[in-house]
């Protein structure tokens, strides 16, 4: 059962100017009411909504050169 006290709490590390990483596996749901999943042990959430990958980062925050 989901958010039951046995549950272990997802740890969400936030990154200055960079995404959030998640401890997965994850299941998002997107403004339109769509969701995405991903089973990886970790992934990278998109803050800066430049990703072409949107929900997940593709490091399109990074300053290019």
């Amino acid at each position: 059962m989901p958010n039951s006290p046995s549950d272990t709490p997802r740890r969400i590390t936030v990154q200055r100017q960079g995404p959030l990483l998640v401890e997965g596996p994850v299941e998002i749901e997107l403004e339109d009411g769509s969701t995405v999943a991903s089973d990886r042990f970790r992934v990278a959430l998109c803050t800066c909504r430049r990703s072409r990958r949107f929900p997940w980062c593709d490091t399109s925050h990074r300053a290019r050169r």
